[in-house]
């Protein structure tokens, strides 16, 4: 049984209108889910893991997924410097307070699970699970910097065809293991049409949040906030082709939390699409056995 994903709006801590879609708000008595998406991204990137988590599995759950600031439906910011992981941790922390949340397991993809260890220090409370999924606390620049380069010249499809097309020749090689619907899938989250113009659902000013790094530079680290999830139950999905998270860094993640359970995902890299490869199913077993 599908259920329907409403959104939802309400304020950040400074004022911005920001946006949510709400699974099956006050219909299962389980853990909720919420679904943080990666830097650039939005919240359709859970639609199909959403459907499966709150209408098809053993146990049925509500599930929140958040735009952060200057994506998808909430509204853009004109400060750029807020587009931070602390700014976005305190959205999201102000978001599940106005969704009535009091706890929840996390799925943070990229930055959103960045913001999940962030919350481990902010709000350690509000997490009863987490799932990261191709990430750690040590970034590869080299996945740094494909995605700078990405998103400093993002290009314009003229058509959905042609947005399907550029997202094989970006990602083709990384992601042998997608079929011609992930691709589909994969282009309309990534686009949105207005106007009838296809283009990118992100405020262009987030580039300038990359710009500042100096990604030849040892990046900082976050095992201090990666520490502060050792006492929940932790799923790690890589990428077997994953620029971002690098294998040795996802051993020492192993090494460090004894309750957490790492999985790769064939042919796919940075970052894994949650719908397929039976991730759905992974996760649901996954907290299942956490016990949530």
């Amino acid at each position: 049984m599908a259920v329907e994903g409403k959104s939802v709006f309400f304020s950040s801590p400074d004022g911005l209108r920001l946006h949510a879609v709400d699974y099956g708000r006050g219909a299962f008595d389980a853990l909720p889910v919420v679904c943080l998406p990666g830097l650039s991204r939005n919240v359709r990137d859970f639609s199909r893991l959403a459907e499966y988590l709150s209408g098809q599995a053993k146990t049925r759950r509500r599930v929140v997924a958040f735009d952060y600031r200057g994506r998808g439906h909430s509204q853009w910011d004109k400060n750029w410097k807020n587009y931070n992981i602390l700014t976005e941790s305190e959205d999201v922390i102000a978001g599940m307070a106005a969704l009535g949340l009091e706890h929840a397991a996390i799925i943070g993809t990229s930055r959103g699970g960045l913001i999940a260890m962030t919350l481990s220090a902010l709000r350690p409370g509000l997490m009863k699970a987490v799932v990261l999924n191709d990430v750690g606390p040590v970034l590869e620049g080299d996945g740094l910097t494909q995605i700078r380069a990405y998103l400093t010249k993002v290009p314009k499809p003229r058509d959905w065809d042609d947005a399907v097309a550029i997202q094989k020749a970006t990602m083709g090689k990384a992601f042998p293991a997608l079929t011609e619907e992930d691709w589909q899938f994969e282009a309309r989250a990534k686009y949105r049409e207005l106007d009838g113009v296809i283009q990118p659902d992100h405020d262009p000013a987030l580039v300038k949040t990359l710009t500042t790094l100096d990604l030849r530079d040892r990046l900082p680290t976050m095992w201090p906030q990666f520490q502060g999830l050792r006492n929940l139950p932790v799923l790690l999905l890589r990428g077997e082709n994953s620029t971002l998270l690098a294998e040795k860094t996802a051993e020492m993640m192993e090494e460090q939390h004894p309750r957490m359970r790492r999985e790769t995902v064939s042919g796919q890299g940075h970052v894994p699409m949650l719908h397929t490869a039976g991730i759905p199913e992974r996760i649901a077993e996954f907290l299942e056995k956490a016990g949530h």
